[in-house]
Protein backbone atom coordinates (compact mmCIF):
# COMPACT_ATOMS: atom_id res chain seq x y z
CA UNK A 1 0.00 0.00 0.00
CA UNK A 2 1.31 3.58 -0.84
CA UNK A 3 2.06 5.65 2.39
CA UNK A 4 0.35 9.30 2.01
CA UNK A 5 2.75 11.82 0.88
CA UNK A 6 3.25 14.83 3.37
CA UNK A 7 5.40 18.11 2.94
CA UNK A 8 6.81 19.89 5.98
CA UNK A 9 7.00 23.60 4.99
CA UNK A 10 9.73 24.96 7.46
CA UNK A 11 11.51 23.87 10.49
CA UNK A 12 10.65 21.36 13.00
CA UNK A 13 13.04 22.05 15.74
CA UNK A 14 11.42 20.32 19.18
CA UNK A 15 9.81 17.40 18.31
CA UNK A 16 11.87 15.63 15.82
CA UNK A 17 11.24 12.16 17.03
CA UNK A 18 7.60 12.60 16.92
CA UNK A 19 7.74 14.05 13.05
CA UNK A 20 10.23 10.67 12.47
CA UNK A 21 7.37 8.31 13.89
CA UNK A 22 5.14 9.84 11.12
CA UNK A 23 7.28 7.80 8.75
CA UNK A 24 5.09 4.55 9.66
CA UNK A 25 2.29 6.01 8.13
CA UNK A 26 3.45 8.29 5.70
CA UNK A 27 6.53 9.30 3.19
CA UNK A 28 7.73 12.41 4.66
CA UNK A 29 9.18 15.70 2.09
CA UNK A 30 11.02 19.03 3.67
CA UNK A 31 11.07 21.39 1.05
CA UNK A 32 13.53 22.31 -0.76
CA UNK A 33 12.41 24.50 -3.21
CA UNK A 34 14.46 28.12 -3.34
CA UNK A 35 12.28 30.49 -4.17
CA UNK A 36 8.47 30.84 -4.67
CA UNK A 37 8.81 30.40 -8.74
CA UNK A 38 10.58 26.94 -7.99
CA UNK A 39 8.09 25.70 -5.74
CA UNK A 40 5.36 26.42 -7.80
CA UNK A 41 7.23 24.19 -10.35
CA UNK A 42 7.67 21.59 -7.48
CA UNK A 43 4.04 21.27 -6.56
CA UNK A 44 3.50 20.37 -10.29
CA UNK A 45 6.36 17.47 -10.06
CA UNK A 46 7.80 16.03 -6.84
CA UNK A 47 5.23 17.22 -4.82
CA UNK A 48 1.98 16.73 -6.90
CA UNK A 49 0.87 14.09 -5.07
CA UNK A 50 1.01 15.54 -1.62
CA UNK A 51 -2.31 14.98 0.89
CA UNK A 52 -1.29 16.73 3.86
CA UNK A 53 1.16 19.96 4.52
CA UNK A 54 2.95 20.78 7.82
CA UNK A 55 3.01 24.26 7.49
CA UNK A 56 5.17 26.73 9.93
CA UNK A 57 4.77 30.14 10.47
CA UNK A 58 7.84 31.94 8.22
CA UNK A 59 9.27 35.30 6.46
CA UNK A 60 6.92 36.32 3.68
CA UNK A 61 9.34 35.42 1.44
CA UNK A 62 9.79 31.58 2.02
CA UNK A 63 8.36 29.24 -0.16
CA UNK A 64 4.95 28.18 0.73
CA UNK A 65 4.80 31.65 3.07
CA UNK A 66 1.26 32.42 2.59
CA UNK A 67 -1.68 30.46 0.87
CA UNK A 68 -3.03 33.02 -0.79
CA UNK A 69 -4.83 32.51 -4.69
CA UNK A 70 -1.77 32.29 -6.57
CA UNK A 71 -0.74 29.51 -4.21
CA UNK A 72 -4.19 28.13 -4.10
CA UNK A 73 -4.19 27.32 -7.81
CA UNK A 74 -1.03 25.87 -7.65
CA UNK A 75 -1.46 23.14 -5.31
CA UNK A 76 -2.39 19.50 -6.17
CA UNK A 77 -5.60 18.24 -6.01
CA UNK A 78 -4.48 15.61 -3.97
CA UNK A 79 -3.65 18.10 -1.28
CA UNK A 80 -6.73 18.16 1.41
CA UNK A 81 -4.91 18.99 4.71
CA UNK A 82 -3.36 22.15 6.12
CA UNK A 83 -1.76 21.78 9.02
CA UNK A 84 -0.71 25.08 10.75
CA UNK A 85 2.23 25.70 13.27
CA UNK A 86 0.47 28.49 15.65
CA UNK A 87 -2.79 29.40 17.29
CA UNK A 88 -2.78 32.54 14.19
CA UNK A 89 -3.34 31.90 10.85
CA UNK A 90 -4.53 35.23 8.82
CA UNK A 91 -1.37 33.96 6.38
CA UNK A 92 -3.93 31.08 4.82
CA UNK A 93 -6.87 31.89 3.06
CA UNK A 94 -9.32 29.80 5.09
CA UNK A 95 -12.39 30.63 2.62
CA UNK A 96 -10.44 30.16 -0.44
CA UNK A 97 -9.13 26.32 1.06
CA UNK A 98 -12.98 25.43 2.08
CA UNK A 99 -13.77 26.14 -1.76
CA UNK A 100 -11.23 23.59 -2.92
CA UNK A 101 -11.84 21.04 -0.49
CA UNK A 102 -8.82 21.80 1.98
CA UNK A 103 -9.08 21.50 5.37
CA UNK A 104 -6.67 23.83 7.79
CA UNK A 105 -5.93 22.74 11.61
CA UNK A 106 -4.17 25.13 13.76
CA UNK A 107 -2.82 25.07 17.18
CA UNK A 108 -5.37 26.33 20.09
CA UNK A 109 -4.30 24.88 23.61
CA UNK A 110 -0.98 24.52 23.13
CA UNK A 111 -0.55 28.35 23.33
CA UNK A 112 -2.82 29.56 25.64
CA UNK A 113 -0.84 29.54 28.82
CA UNK A 114 2.66 31.09 27.46
CA UNK A 115 0.74 34.08 25.84
CA UNK A 116 -1.89 35.02 28.74
CA UNK A 117 1.75 34.85 30.92
CA UNK A 118 3.11 37.74 28.33
CA UNK A 119 -0.37 39.42 28.43
CA UNK A 120 -0.58 39.45 31.96
CA UNK A 121 2.95 40.57 32.22
CA UNK A 122 2.22 43.46 29.73
CA UNK A 123 -0.92 44.51 31.68
CA UNK A 124 0.88 44.37 34.93
CA UNK A 125 4.16 46.46 33.31
CA UNK A 126 1.82 49.39 32.09
CA UNK A 127 -0.47 49.79 34.84
CA UNK A 128 2.62 50.02 37.13
CA UNK A 129 4.43 52.07 34.10
CA UNK A 130 7.66 49.72 34.60
CA UNK A 131 8.94 50.44 31.37
CA UNK A 132 9.10 54.28 32.15
CA UNK A 133 10.73 53.44 36.23
CA UNK A 134 13.55 51.14 34.38
CA UNK A 135 14.25 53.29 31.18
CA UNK A 136 15.01 56.07 34.05
CA UNK A 137 17.17 53.91 36.10
CA UNK A 138 19.25 52.92 33.33
CA UNK A 139 19.93 56.37 32.50
CA UNK A 140 20.96 56.62 36.19
CA UNK A 141 17.90 58.55 38.06
CA UNK A 142 16.49 57.08 40.69
CA UNK A 143 12.95 57.08 41.41
CA UNK A 144 13.17 60.42 39.28
CA UNK A 145 10.68 61.38 36.55
CA UNK A 146 8.60 58.48 37.37
CA UNK A 147 4.48 59.41 38.49
CA UNK A 148 2.71 57.19 40.83
CA UNK A 149 0.92 54.78 39.17
CA UNK A 150 -2.33 51.66 39.18
CA UNK A 151 -2.59 48.79 41.31
CA UNK A 152 -4.56 46.20 39.14
CA UNK A 153 -6.92 45.17 42.26
CA UNK A 154 -10.23 46.30 41.29
CA UNK A 155 -9.71 47.18 38.09
CA UNK A 156 -12.38 46.52 34.94
CA UNK A 157 -10.34 44.43 32.47
CA UNK A 158 -11.76 44.35 29.24
CA UNK A 159 -11.17 41.50 26.96
CA UNK A 160 -11.62 41.93 23.42
CA UNK A 161 -12.15 38.21 22.12
CA UNK A 162 -12.36 35.45 24.80
CA UNK A 163 -11.26 32.15 22.91
CA UNK A 164 -8.55 30.22 24.83
CA UNK A 165 -5.81 32.50 25.05
CA UNK A 166 -8.61 35.21 26.72
CA UNK A 167 -9.74 32.75 29.56
CA UNK A 168 -6.35 31.64 30.24
CA UNK A 169 -6.28 35.61 30.88
CA UNK A 170 -9.04 35.76 32.94
CA UNK A 171 -7.46 33.20 35.04
CA UNK A 172 -4.63 35.09 35.71
CA UNK A 173 -6.09 38.55 35.87
CA UNK A 174 -9.02 37.11 38.94
CA UNK A 175 -5.47 36.22 40.93
CA UNK A 176 -4.72 39.96 41.02
CA UNK A 177 -8.05 41.17 41.80
CA UNK A 178 -9.32 42.64 38.70
CA UNK A 179 -12.68 42.61 37.34
CA UNK A 180 -13.14 41.00 33.73
CA UNK A 181 -15.80 41.66 31.33
CA UNK A 182 -15.57 40.67 27.54
CA UNK A 183 -17.12 41.09 23.88
CA UNK A 184 -16.83 38.10 21.32
CA UNK A 185 -19.24 37.32 18.32
CA UNK A 186 -21.57 35.69 20.85
CA UNK A 187 -21.64 35.09 24.54
CA UNK A 188 -20.18 31.90 26.07
CA UNK A 189 -21.56 29.27 28.32
CA UNK A 190 -21.80 30.36 32.21
CA UNK A 191 -18.83 27.62 32.57
CA UNK A 192 -16.69 28.91 30.02
CA UNK A 193 -16.92 32.56 30.79
CA UNK A 194 -16.15 31.54 34.88
CA UNK A 195 -17.42 34.87 36.29
CA UNK A 196 -16.85 37.25 33.23
CA UNK A 197 -18.90 39.83 32.24
CA UNK A 198 -20.82 39.66 28.00
CA UNK A 199 -20.76 43.15 27.05
CA UNK A 200 -21.40 44.73 23.83
CA UNK A 201 -18.25 46.37 21.74
CA UNK A 202 -19.03 49.59 22.98
CA UNK A 203 -20.01 48.88 26.52
CA UNK A 204 -16.26 47.32 26.88
CA UNK A 205 -14.63 50.21 25.35
CA UNK A 206 -16.48 52.55 27.50
CA UNK A 207 -15.90 51.10 30.55
CA UNK A 208 -12.87 49.22 30.67
CA UNK A 209 -9.92 50.35 32.43
CA UNK A 210 -7.75 47.82 30.28
CA UNK A 211 -8.29 46.82 27.19
CA UNK A 212 -6.76 43.56 25.78
CA UNK A 213 -7.05 42.30 22.29
CA UNK A 214 -7.18 38.70 22.18
CA UNK A 215 -9.03 38.21 18.73
CA UNK A 216 -8.11 36.38 15.69
CA UNK A 217 -6.78 38.88 12.62
CA UNK A 218 -9.52 39.19 9.74
CA UNK A 219 -11.14 41.85 7.41
CA UNK A 220 -13.58 42.12 10.07
CA UNK A 221 -10.56 42.73 12.85
CA UNK A 222 -8.10 44.58 11.10
CA UNK A 223 -8.25 47.92 12.68
CA UNK A 224 -11.39 46.84 14.95
CA UNK A 225 -9.40 49.51 17.35
CA UNK A 226 -9.29 52.99 15.39
CA UNK A 227 -9.14 56.49 16.66
CA UNK A 228 -12.98 56.10 16.82
CA UNK A 229 -13.10 53.31 18.74
CA UNK A 230 -10.20 54.94 21.25
CA UNK A 231 -12.34 58.19 21.54
CA UNK A 232 -14.87 56.06 23.08
CA UNK A 233 -12.81 54.57 25.99
CA UNK A 234 -12.14 56.15 29.22
CA UNK A 235 -9.34 58.52 29.80
CA UNK A 236 -6.39 57.54 30.74
CA UNK A 237 -7.44 53.89 29.31
CA UNK A 238 -4.45 50.54 29.08
CA UNK A 239 -4.23 48.81 25.86
CA UNK A 240 -2.50 45.27 25.83
CA UNK A 241 -1.90 43.68 22.42
CA UNK A 242 -1.13 40.07 22.04
CA UNK A 243 -3.18 39.07 19.33
CA UNK A 244 -2.16 40.67 15.72
CA UNK A 245 -0.40 43.94 15.11
CA UNK A 246 -2.86 44.99 12.42
CA UNK A 247 -6.32 44.62 15.13
CA UNK A 248 -4.96 48.34 16.07
CA UNK A 249 -3.91 50.86 13.69
CA UNK A 250 -0.94 52.11 15.08
CA UNK A 251 -1.03 55.59 14.08
CA UNK A 252 -4.47 56.15 16.09
CA UNK A 253 -2.55 54.39 19.14
CA UNK A 254 0.72 56.61 18.81
CA UNK A 255 -1.53 59.85 18.49
CA UNK A 256 -3.78 58.78 21.73
CA UNK A 257 -0.58 57.90 23.60
CA UNK A 258 0.68 61.22 23.00
CA UNK A 259 -2.63 63.06 24.08
CA UNK A 260 -3.07 60.99 27.29
CA UNK A 261 -6.20 59.62 26.07
CA UNK A 262 -4.19 55.92 26.55
CA UNK A 263 -2.08 56.15 29.45
CA UNK A 264 0.46 52.86 28.67
CA UNK A 265 0.24 50.76 25.96
CA UNK A 266 2.25 47.08 26.66
CA UNK A 267 2.46 45.53 22.47
CA UNK A 268 3.90 41.76 21.67
CA UNK A 269 2.64 42.35 17.91
CA UNK A 270 2.95 45.08 15.48
CA UNK A 271 1.08 46.12 12.74
CA UNK A 272 3.91 45.71 10.12
CA UNK A 273 6.29 43.56 12.16
CA UNK A 274 8.97 43.45 12.62
CA UNK A 275 8.95 47.16 11.39
CA UNK A 276 7.63 48.99 14.59
CA UNK A 277 6.43 52.45 14.31
CA UNK A 278 8.59 54.57 15.51
CA UNK A 279 6.31 56.50 17.71
CA UNK A 280 6.15 53.33 19.98
CA UNK A 281 9.96 53.40 19.70
CA UNK A 282 9.83 56.27 20.93
CA UNK A 283 6.96 56.58 24.04
CA UNK A 284 8.28 55.25 27.33
CA UNK A 285 5.37 54.25 28.57
CA UNK A 286 4.82 51.63 26.03
CA UNK A 287 6.38 48.32 26.72
CA UNK A 288 7.49 46.23 23.72
CA UNK A 289 8.66 42.76 23.08
CA UNK A 290 9.43 41.49 20.00
CA UNK A 291 6.28 38.68 19.59
CA UNK A 292 7.56 36.21 22.20
CA UNK A 293 3.75 35.33 23.09
CA UNK A 294 5.02 31.82 22.25
CA UNK A 295 8.97 31.83 23.34
CA UNK A 296 9.36 29.28 25.72
CA UNK A 297 10.70 25.89 24.88
CA UNK A 298 7.46 23.76 26.27
CA UNK A 299 5.10 25.50 23.95
CA UNK A 300 6.86 25.56 21.06
CA UNK A 301 7.54 21.56 21.69
CA UNK A 302 3.52 21.40 22.61
CA UNK A 303 2.78 23.33 19.12
CA UNK A 304 4.39 20.77 17.02
CA UNK A 305 3.57 18.11 18.71
CA UNK A 306 -0.12 19.06 18.22
CA UNK A 307 0.41 19.72 14.31
CA UNK A 308 1.89 15.96 14.49
CA UNK A 309 -1.01 14.77 15.69
CA UNK A 310 -3.59 16.46 13.18
CA UNK A 311 -1.30 15.30 10.61
CA UNK A 312 -1.84 11.63 11.76
CA UNK A 313 -5.43 11.69 12.27
CA UNK A 314 -5.68 13.17 8.89
CA UNK A 315 -4.13 10.42 7.26
CA UNK A 316 -5.57 7.53 9.50
CA UNK A 317 -9.00 8.80 10.27
CA UNK A 318 -9.08 11.63 7.37
CA UNK A 319 -10.42 14.33 9.89
CA UNK A 320 -8.66 17.15 12.00
CA UNK A 321 -8.24 17.33 15.56
CA UNK A 322 -8.06 21.09 15.65
CA UNK A 323 -10.01 22.25 12.42
CA UNK A 324 -10.24 26.30 12.25
CA UNK A 325 -13.14 27.89 13.37
CA UNK A 326 -14.16 28.97 9.78
CA UNK A 327 -14.73 25.35 8.68
CA UNK A 328 -16.02 23.49 11.77
CA UNK A 329 -19.49 22.85 10.28
CA UNK A 330 -17.26 21.74 6.85
CA UNK A 331 -15.67 19.06 8.45
CA UNK A 332 -16.46 15.54 9.45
Amino acid sequence: MTKAHVLLLGEILHAKAEWAALSDIATLSVCDSPTKEEFIKDLAGKYSDVVAVYHCHMDDAKPGANVNKELLEALPSSLKFICHHGAGYDMIDVNACTRKGILVSNTPGAVDGATADVNMFLILGALREFNLAMTNLRKGNWNVGVPLSHDPEGKVLGILGMGGIGRALKRRATGFGMITQYHNRKPLSDEMAAGAKYVSFDELLATSDVISMNLPLNAQTRHIINKEAISKMKDGVIIVNTARGPVIDEQALVDALESGKVRCAGLDVFEAEPKIHPGLIANEKVILLPHVGTATYETRKKMEITVIQNIRSAITEAKLLNVVQEQIHFAP
